[in-house]
Parts: C-alpha cells; structure tokens; sequence
C-alpha cells in the first residue's frame, strides 16, 4: 500500500499540495492494514476535548493522536491520526482508531473522513463503515495521474 497516493484537504495535513502522502502516512497506513494487530504496548486512550484530539496515552506519556472536529452534535470529522515515531509498528494506530471509533459508536454518532490512516483502517475492518455518514463520508479519492 506504500505507493498509493490519496488526496484529501489541507487541514488533514498533507504537505505538498498535490495529495501525496508522508512517509509517516504510509508507515501507519501499512500499519493498520497489516494482518497482525496484536497491541504491544499498555494505552488507554482519552477525548481530550480542549484540543479537539483522542489521544494514546501510556503510562503518563501522550504517543499518538487523532485529531478531530465537531461538525454537529451529531457527526464528527476525523482529521488525522499520528503516532510517536518510538512507537509506531506496536500496533497503536490501529488501537487509537478503534477506539476512536468505539466511542462515536456509542455516542450514537457518524463521522466524515479526510484521514487517509483511518480510512485504511475502514477498508480493513468493515464492521465499522456503518459509522461512516452516508452523506458527508468525506474526501477518500485516489489521486489520478495526469
């Protein structure tokens, strides 16, 4: 999946212009498609609602984040997602997004996507893309080569 390029706006982060994707994307992307999905690190993870950020948490130490906003009450843009270079390969990204996604389950709410981590992690655990909103599901196209 390394040499997928996604496009999606600004504010999710990607730093050419054009849609290409960091190498720290398409480290967590192989992530969270990968078939092992063992956690290998103690985390909880936290809404840190001031900061508008679900973030990883181990120990006292914050490792990785998914940034977000509140469209409505409820529906809630999923940004983007990172994790500590330390701590990547240990299964954190999928954890943090599956716990992101737990929660806005039982809030009873959906999300719009501009994170091309998290939709990796949609593509690859289907049981969640009922949280995905049917009418704002958000920016998922690949980018076209010209």
């Amino acid at each position: 999946m390394a040499d997928t390029d996604f496009e999606y706006p600004d504010e999710a982060g990607y730093p050419d212009g054009v849609g290409t994707l960091t190498q720290d994307q398409v480290v967590l992307i192989d992530e969270v498609a990968a078939d092992d999905h063992s956690l290998g690190i103690d985390l909880f993870v936290t809404d840190n609602d001031a900061i508008s950020t679900y973030e990883a948490i181990s120990g006292d130490t914050v490792i990785g984040g998914l940034t977000y906003n509140v469209a409505t009450d409820d529906r809630l843009v999923l940004v983007a997602a990172a994790v500590f270079p330390e701590y990547r390969g240990q299964g954190v990204a999928t954890e943090l997004i599956r716990r992101v996604l737990e929660d806005v389950r039982s809030r009873g709410k959906t999300v719009t996507i501009l994170c091309p981590i998290v939709w990796a992690f949609i593509d690859r655990n289907p049981g969640y893309a009922d949280l995905v909103d049917p009418d704002l599901p958000g920016s998922r196209k690949t980018r076209q080569e010209d």
